[in-house]
């Protein structure tokens, strides 16, 4: 990423990249961990998509403009909280505060803050999950906790989302009446359509363990691994992955 070219500390912002670069990788392989645990014990994807991304430089100056800070390392790394970002784009609502949940319990993640903005919808109808969490990130002589913007949504909350951005956009941020209220009501509806897919995989959900019985055990899974042991790994097991038997 380029730096503004009135910006004299280059050697510095370089560092910070790395770091912000490092704690996308972090991140983004703690995400994909726990969703394929989470497929390898209920047979379902709560995660639709991941994106990440490092915050343009354009973006960056930008908003220190819009509140009227000067333009230094410190001054971003301080005071822009979302540099580097993490998109994760879920099915039902009901996944998002189960991934969150998942990651805020991680030993070595520190929840900074959270807006749920889903129980608390901005004025303007848009919906999400913001966290803003610090990683620890190795170097060969130094550790840095580094901080990293997670926003989880539902698809059709991503959906509404992405328009909403690109039409603000052609309007430099100041959309008419009519189009703002038109978006609200769009919101509604997602939100609407949101709890009326989670409503019909509910009922799906019903129809199945009617189906068999009130079992979880497939024929993907050995017989012994229920819906009650198939997210757990045996103590004895357990200690094994993190040691070296001497033949």
């Amino acid at each position: 990423m380029e730096v503004p070219i009135y910006y004299n500390e280059e050697e510095e912002w370089q560092r910070a990249l790395l770091l912000y670069d490092a704690v996308l990788k972090e991140i983004c392989t703690k995400i994909e961990i726990l969703n394929n645990e989470f497929k390898l014990a209920h047979q379902y994807n709560p995660i639709e998509h991941i994106s990440s991304r490092i915050k343009s430089a354009d973006s960056i100056a930008r908003k220190m403009r819009i509140n009227n800070r000067e333009l230094t390392v410190e001054n971003i790394i301080r005071y822009v909280n979302d540099v580097a970002g993490v998109r994760i784009i879920c099915t039902f609502t009901s996944d998002i505060y189960r991934i969150a949940d998942a990651i805020a319990k991680q030993s070595d993640v520190t929840v900074l803050r959270v807006k749920d903005y889903i129980a608390n919808p901005k004025p303007n109808g848009y919906t999400s999950y913001h966290m803003i969490v610090s990683i620890p990130i190795f170097l060969s002589n130094d550790k840095i906790d580094t901080k990293v913007e997670i926003q989880i949504r539902t698809i059709a909350m991503d959906f509404w989302a992405s328009l909403e951005h690109k039409i603000y956009y052609k309007f430099d941020g100041k959309a008419p009446d009519g189009i703002r209220e038109e978006l609200k009501e769009c919101a509604n509806i997602i939100s609407f359509l949101d709890q009326k897919m989670f409503s019909i995989n509910e009922d799906v959900k019903h129809y199945h363990d009617d189906f068999n019985g009130g079992s979880f055990v497939t024929n993907d899974l050995p017989t012994h691994i229920t819906k009650e042991n198939s997210d757990t790994i045996p103590p004895e097991l357990k200690s094994l992955y993190g040691s070296v038997v001497s033949d």
